[in-house]
């Protein structure tokens, strides 16, 4: 199976009503990347804000695990820093500081994203959230690494917690865990958070893509503040279709921007967020 790469990317004028570019007004983009189509595939999406120069890293993400014996191979050849930290695993860390687990296995037909961990203060408690609130199937429990491993079904990206005894600090450079539901789905979902009186960060709103279509969103924290986002899976359908021109525009985006030149020229420097 082929790395897709640049799945859509899409310009915005100011700031997301629901923040889906973090708590900052102005200019900012999004750039859809992953490995398939997003219909059945985990997909990361890059947001740039034109005014921030650079984030705090929290410890809330702790890495992004995918099989790829091609990824491994793609590191080495350009020189990037490799870390073998098991048997056929390898730490790398992507620009900004987030880490990416390799391992170095032939890439299956699926899709090579096995896993997303986020840290918690609680173990019980999250699992409890996200298995008995959320509705993900507890897969795997290790007590030695005081991790819970779980997902909405076998085939897809798995989400492992893991119990990091502390506060979790999601720092300045946050992001959210995003899912697509049926949109008849969301004010249930809404209406069990507010029973249940845990965190609704966005109630049930909608939100619009230039020139695509517009989706309904309902936006939610876990008990450490992870942000999830469930989406109208029937809107989203049409949102997410991969753009064949979004390598284009994401070149044409880059090559047009000049907010360090601007900043520059006034002397000034880039927002520190």
């Amino acid at each position: 199976m082929c790395f897709n790469g640049i799945l859509r990317h899409e310009e915005f004028e100011e700031g997301c009503k629901a923040t889906c570019n973090g708590p900052y007004d102005g200019k900012w983009s999004k750039t859809m990347v992953g490995f398939g189509p997003e219909d059945d595939h985990f997909v990361a999406e890059l947001t740039y804000n034109y005014g921030v120069g650079e984030y705090h890293l929290g410890n809330d993400f702790l890495g992004l695990t995918l099989q790829s014996s091609q990824a491994v191979s793609n590191a080495k050849r350009l020189g990037w820093p490799l870390t073998e930290v098991g048997e056929a695993l390898y730490l790398v860390e992507a620009p900004g500081g987030y880490r990416f687990y390799l391992v170095d296995k032939d890439q299956p037909h699926n899709d090579p994203v096995q896993k997303v961990c986020l840290a918690v203060s609680d173990l019980q408690k999250s699992t409890h959230y996200w298995s008995s609130l959320l509705g993900m199937k507890v897969m795997e429990r290790n007590e030695e690494k005081k991790t819970v491993l779980m997902g909405f079904a076998d085939t897809q990206c798995k989400l492992e917690l893991y119990n990091i005894g502390g506060t979790v600090d999601h720092g300045t450079a946050f992001g959210r865990i995003a899912f697509s539901c049926p949109h008849k789905q969301l004010p249930d979902l809404e209406a069990l958070m507010t029973k249940e009186n845990y965190k609704i960060l966005t109630p049930l709103v909608s939100l619009d893509t230039p020139g695509k279509a517009t989706v309904e969103v309902v936006i939610l924290a876990d008990p450490d503040g992870h942000e999830i986002c469930f989406v109208g899976d029937e809107a989203f359908r049409q949102l997410s279709q991969m753009d064949p021109s979004g390598n284009a525009l994401l070149d044409k985006a880059m090559a047009e921007d000049k907010s360090d030149e601007w900043f520059a020229k006034h002397n000034k420097q880039k927002a520190s967020a």
